[in-house]
């Protein structure tokens, strides 16, 4: 797996992301968000961090960058992109995901290792997982409370587009959303960082690894066909 990680001037998890790929058995290939080269890659992961200092609105500034608009361009066609954090921040700016991720309800920064509930299995990042298992990812951000119009809400259910719920909802996500979809399911974002639950030496849980591993069988699947 050749797996694209983007680094905007304030990413702090690109590094982390890389090292995640590189355990899994892939090739971290570093993209700058200045070059519109994606360099021939199997997939993209918009990794967590401030991009651009968070100013104006968390991914607003991002969702400019010339590596964002062949991101865009390529996920239209297929292209497996994960956005972690600051990541589906970015995505919901550059409109690849609905909604949008505005201040926690409690006004913190919330840190904590994160239960959730799978939703959805049928996306190219979470075929390893089983719908309504509960996994435990580490959460780490100020704005991740996931919101969007009722009927934008009420389309990512009949859909079945979210992808994992909060247990608790420390954030106050309308419907305890932690993740979505985009509707052909190679699109996917979420707030907490399985980046961080990869390593069973520095990690609670390694429930981050399956993240991985689905997007190895959707490549396999892929070059099969």
């Amino acid at each position: 797996m050749r797996i694209g990680v983007v680094t905007f001037p304030g990413t702090l998890d690109d590094v982390d992301a890389a090292r995640a790929v590189r355990l899994m058995g892939g090739v971290a290939v570093p993209l700058w968000h200045a070059s519109d080269n994606v360099a021939d890659v199997d997939a993209v992961i918009l990794p967590g961090g401030f991009s651009y200092g968070d100013y104006l609105r968390c991914g607003a500034i991002a969702r400019f960058s010339p590596v964002m608009t062949e991101i865009v361009r390529l996920s239209q066609l297929g292209l497996p992109v994960l956005g972690i954090c600051n990541g589906f921040q970015v995505l919901c700016e550059a409109h690849l995901l609905p909604g949008a991720l505005i201040r926690n309800a409690s006004r913190t920064f919330t840190c904590l290792s994160q239960k959730l509930v799978v939703g959805t299995t049928d996306t190219v990042w979470t075929s390893q997982f089983t719908r309504g298992e509960e996994i435990e990812i580490v959460l780490k951000n100020g704005e991740g409370n996931f919101t969007a119009a009722p009927d934008t809400i009420r389309r990512l259910e009949d859909e079945d587009r979210i992808v994992f719920r909060y247990v608790g909802n420390p954030n106050g996500s309308t419907h305890d959303i932690a993740g979505v979809t985009n509707d052909r399911g190679n699109v996917v974002g979420l707030m907490p960082h399985p980046e961080h639950n990869v390593d069973p030496a520095v990690a609670p849980t390694t429930d981050g690894r399956r993240f991985f591993l689905s997007l190895q069988e959707f490549l396999e699947v892929a070059l099969a066909a």
